[in-house]
C-alpha cells in the first residue's frame, strides 16, 4: 500500500483522536446536499446496515460475538474503511455497556503486508477497546514465499491484545499443526461441508486435546436443524446461519435478549409435550 494513498493519510489522521465514529473518507459530495447532511446521512446509514452476523452458544442462549461481514468481500480500497467501521461498532456497543466480541476478517495479503499491519495497529491502538474484544478472522497461507511475512504480522496483532481466529477450518494435518504453533483462539467450521462427513467428530477431538485445548470451536452456515444436532452432539461451543438468526445491525445486535434467545430458536422443534388441547 503506497503511504501517499488517502486511506493511508486518514489513518494516520487519526492516529491521535479520540475513537468515537467512524466518517466516510472517500466520495464525492451529493448533489442538493450540504457537507454536513451528507456526514450525517452516512453516518446514519452506516447504522443501519445490516451487516453483523450473531453469534451464540450452542444451545442458543447467550450471544457470544458477532462477525462483520463487510470484511468478507472488500476491496483493498474498502480494507481500511470497513475495519474503522468495525472497530467503531465494537465501540459502541462496548460504551453502551455490553461485551460483545467481534470477528474482522482480514485477507491474508493485508496480514502479509507491513503497511496494512502499521495501519491496523494504530486504528486498533486508537480504539482504546479492551483485550478480547477484537479478533481477527484469517485463513491459512497458501503462498511460502509469504509464510514469515504473514506470521510477523499476526504476532504484531498478538502483541496487542487481539485473538485469532481460522475462519477456513477442514481438519488438514498442515491446520492442525498450524493451530498449535499460532495458538489459535478460534476455529470456524462450514457445517454445510461437514454435514456427510463421518470423520468430524474424530477431527475435532484433537483440537480439544492438548495442545489444543484453549481453542473454541465455531460452527458457520448453521441453516438446518441436522446442522444444529450435529454442533451439539460434536460439542462445538458457538454456532451462527440462518437457523440461529439472520445478520443485524449493530444497533439490532444491541437490542438482543439472551433469555428470549433459546425460546426463539428452539420453537422450530417439536414440542415434548401435548398442549391443554391434547396437540402436539
Amino acid at each position: 500500500m503506497s503511504p501517499k494513498s488517502r486511506l493511508y493519510t486518514l489513518v494516520k489522521a487519526w492516529k491521535n483522536k479520540p475513537f468515537q465514529e467512524v466518517r466516510d473518507a472517500c466520495g464525492a459530495p451529493w448533489l442538493g446536499l450540504s457537507s454536513q447532511a451528507l456526514e450525517d446521512h452516512q453516518s446514519w446509514s452506516k447504522r443501519q446496515a445490516i451487516s453483523h452476523e450473531p453469534i451464540f452458544n450452542c444451545k442458543g442462549t447467550k450471544l457470544t460475538g458477532s462477525l462483520f461481514r463487510p470484511l468478507l468481500t472488500s476491496t483493498d480500497v474498502q480494507l481500511l474503511r470497513l475495519f474503522m467501521e468495525g472497530l467503531d461498532t465494537i465501540a459502541y456497543w462496548y460504551r453502551s455497556g455490553r461485551f460483545i466480541p467481534g470477528i474482522l476478517p482480514i485477507p491474508m495479503h493485508a496480514v502479509a503486508s507491513s503497511g496494512y499491519i502499521d495501519a491496523l495497529s494504530d486504528l486498533i491502538l486508537n480504539s482504546r477497546l479492551p483485550v478480547g474484544l477484537i479478533a481477527l478472522g484469517i485463513n491459512l497461507p497458501r503462498d511460502p514465499e509469504i509464510n514469515d511475512a504473514y506470521k510477523e504480522g499476526l504476532l504484531r496483532m498478538r502483541r496487542l491484545g487481539v485473538l485469532l481466529h481460522l475462519m477456513d477450518f477442514s481438519g488438514s494435518p498442515e491446520q492442525l499443526r498450524w493451530i498449535a504453533e499460532m495458538q489459535i483462539e478460534g476455529i470456524h467450521i462450514d457445517m454445510r461441508q461437514f454435514r456427510d462427513q463421518t470423520l468430524a467428530r474424530d477431527v475435532l477431538s484433537q483440537i480439544r486435546n492438548s495442545p489444543y485445548s484453549p481453542t473454541q470451536i465455531y460452527a458457520s452456515n448453521v441453516l438446518l436443524i441436522k446442522d444444529l444436532e450435529n454442533a451439539t452432539d460434536w460439542q462445538i461451543d458457538h454456532c451462527y446461519g440462518g437457523l440461529m438468526m439472520s445478520p443485524l445491525s449493530r444497533h439490532q445486535i444491541l437490542q438482543i435478549n439472551d433469555s428470549r434467545i433459546a425460546k426463539a430458536i428452539f420453537s422450530l422443534h417439536p414440542h415434548q409435550h401435548p398442549n391443554q388441547n391434547g396437540d402436539k
